[in-house]
């Protein structure tokens, strides 16, 4: 089948969503793009995980949208997805789930700050809250709609969607992206667990704690992120003496 590859991984990274315990029944979607082919694989539209095979996702021009020939139709979320990476062109792939914990701070409509070390490995800051729909978007191209205003958000915030990649649609769920689908997955991750840690803390409240100190934000972000970051394995093993 063609794009097998694409589809094959698209499918495993949906799949690790419901490992993780980010989706029930159908709610939630992953999709990828290749840039080099102009194409994007995504989960079909209300098919529950369990018959989900590579198979089954539904190929997508990334410029015109037009869904490549298949039996299933694609996700109801794509016009969200295809804008995202059409607007933000170091995406690879994108996570929409309606996770607990990150759901209920859309429907709070709150940005999330960055309360500790956690939130700061993946997020270089607030987890933004996308603007309200107007009565015109909500009654034409709705999902189009929500990614033109995460992108609008972004821009008028000057927020860097790579440093910040996540987003809260207000009362209904995240969407989360990364360079590649394992990272996608992994922020989608992270923002659940920061979510719930900071609803554990009470933060859901009008008694909100005070965010990190942004000079440590920046630090264990940069830990991981950049050309500086020196978290994790490097490709050439680094052999000297530790800095005290």
């Amino acid at each position: 089948m063609k794009f097998q590859a694409l589809r094959e991984q698209v499918c495993e990274a949906n799949l690790a969503t419901v490992k993780h315990g980010l989706v029930a029944l159908t709610w939630g979607n992953v999709s990828a793009v290749d840039r080099n082919r102009g194409i994007v694989a995504i989960k079909p539209s209300g098919i529950s995980y369990e018959e989900l095979t590579p198979e089954n996702m539904v190929i997508c021009e990334l410029a015109s949208g037009s869904v490549h020939p298949g039996p299933f139709d694609p996700s109801s979320d794509t016009p969200t997805h295809l804008h995202l990476y059409r607007s933000f062109p170091s995406i690879g792939a994108i996570v929409h789930t309606h996770s607990s914990y990150a759901t209920a701070w859309a429907q709070l409509a709150r940005p999330l700050p960055c309360y500790g070390t956690t939130h700061a490995d993946h997020f270089r800051g607030t987890i933004p809250v996308a603007r309200p729909l107007s009565g015109d978007e909500i009654a034409g191209n709705y999902e189009h709609a929500a990614g033109v205003s995460i992108v609008d958000t972004f821009c008028a915030n000057h927020l860097n969607p790579d440093h910040v990649p996540a987003v809260f649609l207000p009362g209904h769920a995240p969407f989360v992206w990364g360079p590649k689908l394992r990272p996608a997955v992994d922020n989608a991750v992270a923002l659940e667990e920061v979510a719930c840690m900071a609803l554990l803390m009470g933060a859901g409240h009008n008694a909100a704690p005070s965010p990190l100190d942004p000079r440590i934000v920046d630090k264990h972000y940069s830990r991981k992120h950049g050309a500086d970051a020196y978290y994790g394995q490097a490709t050439t093993p680094k052999r000297g003496i530790i800095p005290s």
